[in-house]
């Protein structure tokens, strides 16, 4: 089959859902289909790296980042003719995988429109807790926003807010899916299910939102189970917190707890963002007992090899995050994590120190700190939580494209 993805980023930039886009369309060719991608042409220096591909349709863009790496792209009539005439010497379209929330997500369900194709819309983010993190206005933004849709796509669905947006979305989807168990129930229970509302409901709309979890490269996980040491070095405690260095992230609260709990450990962070600065300010100010080292972004696989090297990956958004993907990097590689989010903590399962106590977040400093304090304990006695064996498997990308070639039939058929 032939499946035409459609993102609000090219798929080539940094980002949760790029890295599983690049991942899908790797492994449904490996299993003999044709992937398309469409998204917005890349500026700058970044623009100048990414090498031609002809699965890649990059369409005319503005930059909308300083760093001119992140781009839209304007759902209009001129988009729709460069889409049409970009897939015209391509094999026939036999679905539309949306995997965005603005733009793209318009261009793709107008397309869809256009010619009668059913779509397959993968939910990746909570979009009322990261607009609110991100801009000034959340509530004007999302009047915006709905407004914007119902121009963009004639969908809209009661109310004003990130719900409400949603379900305008997923009115013209033939099944909506989410990246884990959590997100997907809170879907269904603000009513974002596919073809509900709309007078078009696609006749084989599931009345569910179906959960496939977004994966990891099986060729990389196992080079690096092949390269991990068989038992664990000597040391003092090791933590390791990645991620984007942004508000909703919580990157500062944890070195706060860090400080706070006293720990004598070895704390590695990686990745980059707007509030490195702050956090090395934060960490000289407090001069915690453990060894605090920033290592920047580093490749992807080096990152998983430093997760299996740890006694524990620290994750610390609360309500922010739709599936949570380091602490399953983390369980796959035999690393349990310490979480701060209950709801990826009842979806993680076992191999994990939750932060706070029942299904209540706890997002005060001393709940963490004390976390920390029980982590390196457990880890000092050996003593520390086993992951469940069987996370990695089920998080392996061969299995998640299978997962989601069942839907693409199932919507098809």
């Amino acid at each position: 089959m032939h499946v035409v993805m459609f993102g609000d980023q090219h798929a080539e930039t940094l980002g949760g859902a790029q890295v599983s886009m690049r991942l899908q369309r790797r492994f449904l060719e490996k299993a003999g289909h044709t992937v398309t991608i469409v998204a917005p042409a890349v500026h700058g220096a970044r623009g100048r790296e990414i090498a031609p591909d002809a699965a890649y349709i990059d369409l005319a863009s503005m930059p909308v980042t300083l760093d001119r790496e992140y781009s839209m792209s304007w759902p209009g009539r001129r988009t729709d003719r460069r889409v049409d005439a970009a897939l015209r010497g391509r094999p026939k379209a036999d679905v539309v995988h949306i995997q965005a929330d603005f733009w793209g997500a318009f261009i793709g369900y107008r397309f869809a429109a256009r010619h009668g194709i059913p779509v397959v819309h993968t939910m990746h983010n909570r979009l009322d807790v990261g607009i609110e993190a991100t801009t000034p206005f959340p509530k004007l933004v999302l009047r915006v926003l709905n407004a914007w849709q119902r121009w963009a796509i004639g969908t809209s669905a009661p109310g004003s807010d990130g719900w409400a947006y949603l379900r305008g979305l997923a009115s013209g989807a033939s099944a909506v899916t989410a990246p884990s168990t959590h997100f997907a129930r809170r879907l269904e229970d603000h009513g974002v299910l596919p073809g509900v509302g709309s007078s078009r409901r696609p006749a084989h709309a599931a009345p569910r939102v179906d959960v496939i979890w977004n994966g990891i490269d099986d060729d990389v996980l196992d080079e690096v189970l092949a390269s991990a040491p068989a038992a664990r070095a000597p040391g003092r405690a090791r933590f390791v917190w990645l991620g984007r260095m942004s508000p909703e992230k919580r990157l500062l609260p944890f070195l706060e707890a860090i400080a706070a709990s006293g720990v004598d450990a070895d704390v590695e962070v990686i990745g980059g963002g707007g509030q490195l600065r702050a956090a090395e300010r934060l960490v000289a100010r407090t001069a915690p007992r453990a060894a605090v080292r920033f290592a920047g972004r580093i490749p992807y696989a080096q990152t998983l090899r430093r997760i299996a090297a740890a006694d524990a990956v620290v994750q610390t958004s609360i309500g922010f995050e739709t599936q949570g993907m380091t602490i399953f990097e983390a369980a796959s590689l035999g690393t349990p994590s310490i979480v701060s989010d209950p709801d990826l903590a009842a979806e993680l399962g076992a191999g994990r120190w939750q932060v706070g106590v029942g299904t209540t977040p706890d997002p005060s400093v001393p709940a963490l700190a004390e976390a920390l304090r029980a982590a390196a304990s457990d880890v000092d006695s050996g003593t520390a939580p086993v992951v469940d064996p069987t996370v990695r498997e089920r998080f392996r990308q061969s299995s998640r494209t299978a997962a989601m070639i069942e839907i693409y039939r199932r919507v098809i058929a």
